[in-house]
């Protein structure tokens, strides 16, 4: 019921009994005991047909707040976020080297939730949760794999623990970002979505919606191999998507075009603030004939494909491309994205399937983190 609330809005006591097939008693007590905890107020009047107007009811954002982080190959960014996801703070470390030690990123984590929290005189010990979205895979035990940042079974909650007041949660970033696009973003109203995160890396998740919720899972699509034999990965292969479309293989490629030195481009390893700009100036250079451009079409031509397979294999309504590579290049390249996607997708299921750019601003992977807490919550009836 807490979840029919938060998920889809307003809704009178007349309207949840049909969404859940529960008695009017039993909704009434709920919503009883929802009230009374502060989750849910009363939100005005529904003219009804021929009735007395019904009492529409919605979740309270004032409720509670969370923290969600983006552990990124190029930046940590935190932000503090009242229960239904809209911003209160944020703030941007950019990371200085390539494969920064853990406990340094942990600090940067403890900097970030006191600086956020402070902005908003808000009291750290008494948030919701803190959730965290790591590049990478949390194994059941805690450990964090994560080869974009060189880590290997780090225990990342070990280190963050003593620091954090509140409930902690980890998981991977893609996940988490398909999640708040489904709750809040491209995917809202989609039966099953296929939300892309392009960064440094690049992954998937696989987000499928119900009346009770949403579905996420991971998927490794960075690996998966568009050209046999191709380039290097850093995961040692040959050929995997990440080698085109990630965000240093783009500006090697652009360098390459250019005849520039490598350093131009951007070497692996490069600080996160460097590698964001010089995308960016990719990007701008890309509105006139030149090595800039035919960048732009060869990366909208990879990732063309890669969705082309995704879409083959999982038939999706909706394809959403988010992370900060997309909402840099994500307009500039788009049409040829999806004409390199209908070239490569059966037609049956191109017909079907609408790709867009994610809509959930510049803190997405951090909203898509302050996702886990929430998501407990809404799991646990609101207890």
């Amino acid at each position: 019921m807490l979840t029919r609330l938060y998920l889809h809005g307003a809704a009178s006591r007349f309207d949840l009994m049909k969404a859940t097939g529960l008695s009017s008693a039993t909704v009434s007590n709920v919503v009883t005991g929802l009230v009374a905890d502060g989750l849910v107020a009363e939100a005005g009047l529904l003219d009804s047909d021929g009735g007395r107007p019904r009492t529409l009811l919605e979740v309270r954002p004032g409720y509670a707040q969370v923290v969600g982080v983006d552990i990124g190959e190029t930046h940590v960014q935190v932000g503090l976020f009242d229960w239904t996801l809209d911003t209160v703070a944020t703030a941007t470390y950019p990371m200085d080297e390539g494969r920064p030690e853990p406990a340094v990123l942990a600090e940067l984590v403890r900097a970030g939730i006191e600086e956020v929290t402070a902005k908003a005189g808000a009291d750290p010990a008494a948030l919701l949760g803190v959730g965290i979205g790591v590049p990478g895979a949390v194994l059941p035990d805690g450990l964090v794999h994560a080869p974009t940042l060189g880590w290997s079974g780090v225990p990342f909650d070990t280190l963050l623990r003593p620091h954090v007041a509140a409930p902690l949660h980890l998981d991977n970033c893609a996940r988490t970002l398909g999640q708040a696009e489904m709750w809040r973003g491209a995917g809202r109203g989609a039966q099953r979505a296929i939300v892309g995160l392009l960064a440094v890396g690049v992954g998937a998740a696989v987000a499928t919606g119900s009346p009770g919720g949403v579905t996420s899972t991971t998927s490794e699509w960075g690996h998966t191999v568009v050209e046999a034999g191709g380039a290097l990965c850093r995961c040692g292969s040959h050929g995997c998507l990440e080698a085109y479309v990630g965000a240093d293989a783009i500006l090697e490629r652009y360098a390459r075009l250019a005849g520039l030195p490598e350093q131009s481009g951007a070497p692996r390893g490069a600080s996160g603030a460097d590698t964001e700009a010089r995308l960016a100036a990719l990007v701008a250079e890309a509105a006139r004939p030149g090595p800039a451009a035919d960048t732009v079409r060869a990366t909208a031509e990879y990732l063309g494909i890669g969705i082309g397979n995704l879409i083959n294999l999982l038939g999706p309504d909706r394809v959403i491309l988010s992370g900060w590579v997309s909402a840099a290049m994500g307009p500039a390249m788009l049409p040829a994205v999806r004409d390199a996607m209908r070239r490569h997708t059966l037609d049956y299921l191109a017909e079907r399937t609408v790709l867009e750019l994610g809509r959930l601003g510049p803190e997405q992977v951090a909203l898509g983190a302050a996702t886990l807490p929430v998501h407990e919550l809404l799991t646990a009836g609101g207890r």
